[in-house]
Formats: C-alpha cells, sequence, structure tokens
C-alpha cells in the first residue's frame, strides 16, 4: 500500500482529536496506508512516505521557526510550504483585508510597539497561536490589565493583535466552514470561549462548544470567494472562521495548517478528505 504520514504532535490535545483515528481508517479504505507521525520526532525519515498531510500539529506555536524549518525539508507536503508559512502568523489577515476581504477589525502590535485599544469590549491574543490559548476578552476600564498583557506576548517576543470583541459571538457563535479539495464538506458553529477563565477552557470544553451547523448560503458563498484568491487555489483542506459583523460575514480566522476539520460529525467528511489525498498520490 501507498504510505502516506499524517502530521501531529505530541500535545496531550493530540489523543483527544477524533479526527485522527477516523481519517486513518478513510485513508485505509481507499487503499492508502497512514501513518500518525509526531512532527518534530527526529527519528522519522520523512521521504519514506509519498505524501506527508499535516493534521494536528497544535504545538506549532511554541516555536514557529523550527516549524517552518521542518515543512520546508518535506518534498511533498500538503498543504503546501507556502501556505503553511503565510498562515501560521495571523498578520495575514492584514493581507486578506488589503485585498478586499471582510474581517474583524484588527490592529496588530509588533514587538517593541505600544498598543492602542478600543473603547468597546476588545480582545488580545499573539498572532502566533492556537484556539483560545494566551487570547483573553477585555472590557474599555481593563487598560492596565489589557496592557500587562501585551508586554508578556512582547516579552517572550510574539506579537500581539488586537480586536473589537463580536458581540454575535455570544448569541450565534462563530461559523466554521470546512472545504476538501476545494469544495465545501460542512459547517459548525463554535460557541463562545473567552466568556469562560483561560484555565477552564480545556480541550473538552472546546468540544462542547461545538455542534453542527446549517450553512447560510451567503456565509459559504463569502468563504469560497476567499479561498478563491489565487493564493489559496489547489488546497488540499482548509477552514473559514466568520462571524456576523453589522455590515455583514467577517473572517475571524482562515484556518489552513492544522484545523479540526470535524470528520466525525459528516459521515461523508472523512471520505471526501481521503480520496483528495489519494487523487495528489494518482
Amino acid at each position: 500500500m501507498r504510505r502516506v504520514a499524517i502530521a501531529t504532535s505530541l500535545s496531550d490535545d493530540v489523543n483527544l482529536d477524533p479526527d485522527g483515528q477516523i481519517l486513518l481508517d478513510a485513508l485505509s479504505d481507499v487503499g492508502l496506508d497512514g501513518s500518525m507521525r509526531v512532527w518534530d520526532d527526529p527519528s522519522i525519515d520523512w521521504a519514506t512516505y509519498e505524501l506527508t498531510v499535516i493534521r494536528s500539529t497544535w504545538d506549532y506555536t511554541r516555536d514557529r521557526d523550527a516549524y517552518l524549518a521542518w515543512a520546508r525539508g518535506i518534498e511533498r507536503l500538503l498543504n503546501p510550504y507556502s501556505i503553511i508559512q503565510y498562515s501560521t502568523d495571523k498578520h495575514y489577515l492584514g493581507d486578506l483585508a488589503s485585498r478586499s476581504h471582510r474581517i474583524v477589525p484588527t490592529t496588530f502590535c509588533d514587538v517593541s510597539e505600544d498598543p492602542v485599544f478600543p473603547d468597546t469590549k476588545f480582545v488580545v491574543k499573539p498572532t502566533v497561536g492556537a484556539g483560545s490559548i494566551d487570547a483573553e476578552k477585555y472590557d474599555p476600564q481593563d487598560f492596565d490589565r489589557a496592557l500587562a498583557h501585551v508586554r508578556d506576548l512582547h516579552s517572550s517576543g510574539r506579537d500581539a493583535m488586537i480586536q473589537p470583541y463580536v458581540s454575535s459571538i455570544d448569541s450565534d457563535g462563530e461559523r466554521a466552514l470546512v472545504f476538501i479539495d476545494g469544495a465545501f464538506s460542512h459547517a459548525m458553529t463554535k460557541g463562545a470561549m473567552l466568556n469562560r477563565a483561560a484555565d477552564d477552557r480545556d480541550a473538552l470544553f472546546r468540544r462542547e462548544q461545538m455542534s453542527v451547523a446549517n450553512a447560510e448560503p451567503d456565509a459559504v458563498a463569502f468563504a469560497e470567494a476567499v479561498l478563491d484568491d489565487d493564493r489559496f487555489r489547489g488546497i488540499l483542506y482548509g477552514r473559514v472562521d466568520l462571524v456576523k459583523a453589522p455590515e455583514g460575514w467577517a473572517i475571524m480566522e482562515l484556518e489552513l495548517v492544522e484545523p479540526s476539520l470535524f470528520l466525525a460529525y459528516d459521515d461523508q467528511a472523512p471520505h471526501r478528505l481521503a480520496n483528495a489525498i489519494r487523487a495528489r498520490l494518482d
């Protein structure tokens, strides 16, 4: 059987990732030998695999440079290195805005810069980060705590980003639209994450915040327009996370590296992904 490496990490959350075994089973069904392999394991010879598919490498945020060096060394990688480099740092939101894609308004505060906070509820988070880790919501009167947060990120060499808190998240959540091989597959609703203390946002809590969604046609059309950008055409998978803003749908995140694809929530999604991987080999 043709061998495919599924890149993962050693973090505890990987053991709770419901997509892993589901994908391996689907690969077997289409005649491929899939193996979970830790991306920074020096004993692995990646050249022995015909293809490496990045999935749950959720710990890359601790050393993005090392992660990019690893990805750059993989000859056949999906999604490809150019996408990995682009979308592992949320400065990409500025690029999307410059390409006329509506985003949640974002101010970047790079190391050594002074932050400017809005006069409404807002969020501070690192530009290189996963999920709600090191992200916090603040009220306008929380200037001192927010400033300390930014300075803490800067002291560890990380750039910060500041966004107004989108109130529709509390009532409607975020809409996570999953695309496989360029086509819309299924959608999820992600409930508010920042209304609970950081220590309580464990993997179980995050899973409980997810539910199947009937994707609104205009949300799908919005996400399709984003992924139709020349930069993203031909990707194996992607997830576009949207929120409802007063002027319409807006991009919260564009997940093209290691997003949860919620394969367990759609009966056909695992085989869509396995067939798309098989097609890349064929």
